[in-house]
This record gives structure tokens, C-alpha cells and sequence, in this order.
């Protein structure tokens, strides 16, 4: 039976969630943290929208996208696609590396951005990775402390 479509609401905001499939880590190194966020940076250039935070953890990556007319479902189809075929070759696997769908929450813009920006940098702190959300290499938070934007 096919999946139902999702309906993604233009010009929202969203809490993008991918996780490794059957929990499996996403990224060995931190040439494949690097790759992720060239890859990133290479989508929302192709489609347009905003990056308000993100974090890339062993198993998992979350982002906060505001979207423009492009879908949603687009946007994170190209990404997670685009890095799970550079997995596959460097790695010389085959078949998934994300567990099915990204799993991606509407959130309102004004009420809950800060709060979730919050989270999505605090996500290291409370997997007891570091203390200070700053100290992480791989999120917005710590690239925006150390002067490199997001």
C-alpha cells in the first residue's frame, strides 16, 4: 500500500527530525559531519530557505527550516538522498541509512522559534556529549560562536 502524501504548509516553519536507520550512526567522522553540512549548505542555496538552527548528532540530525514555495518533502528528499549516496560509496554499503521519513513537526513562527532553537542547540548538553552548547562543533550554535554563520 502506498504512503499518503503530506501536506506541507509554503512559507512555514518546521522541526525536521532524521534518524539512522533501525537507530544506526549517520556519521562515522568528521569528514562525514563536513559532507553533511556542504550538502546542507548546498540545499538551501538550490531551494531557498531559511536556516534557523540545527545539530548533528551520532544517530540523528535536527534542523529548523522556514520554507518557501518549494516543498518540504523536496528539500529533504534532496539532502538525505544526496548523503546517503556519498555514505553508500565511501562506505561501500547499499540501501537506506535513514529510517524511512524525516519526521517533520509545524511549528508557529513567533511563538516557539527561540524555544526551539534552544532545544535543537541544547540537544549535545543533555546526551551528556558537552556542558556548554558552544563547545559542539557540529551545530549552528557553535559554528555562529566561532564566527562562521549558519
Amino acid at each position: 500500500m502506498a504512503r499518503k502524501p503530506r501536506v506541507y504548509c509554503p512559507c512555514a516553519l518546521y522541526h525536521v527530525i532524521g534518524r539512522g536507520n533501525q537507530g544506526q550512526p549517520i556519521f562515522s567522522d568528521d569528514a562525514d559531519r563536513r559532507r553533511y553540512l556542504e550538502l546542507l549548505q548546498e540545499t538551501r542555496l538550490r531551494y531557498d530557505f531559511r536556516l534557523y538552527a540545527y545539530v548533528l548528532m551520532g544517530t540523528h540530525v535536527h534542523h529548523l527550516i522556514d520554507i518557501g514555495p518549494p516543498p518540504l518533502s523536496k528539500i529533504m528528499q534532496n539532502l538525505l538522498f544526496r548523503y546517503t549516496r556519498y555514505w553508500n560509496q565511501r562506505y561501500r554499503k547499499v540501501g537506506h541509512l535513514f529510517q524511512g521519513r524525516h519526521k517533520a513537526i509545524l511549528c508557529e513562527k513567533e511563538r516557539y522559534v527561540l524555544e526551539l532553537v534552544r532545544y535543537i542547540h541544547l540537544n549535545p548538553v543533555r546526551s551528556r556529549i558537552v556542558r556548554d552548547p558552544s563547545r559542539y562543533a557540529w551545530s549552528s550554535h557553535g559554528a555562529g560562536v566561532r564566527g562562521k554563520g549558519s
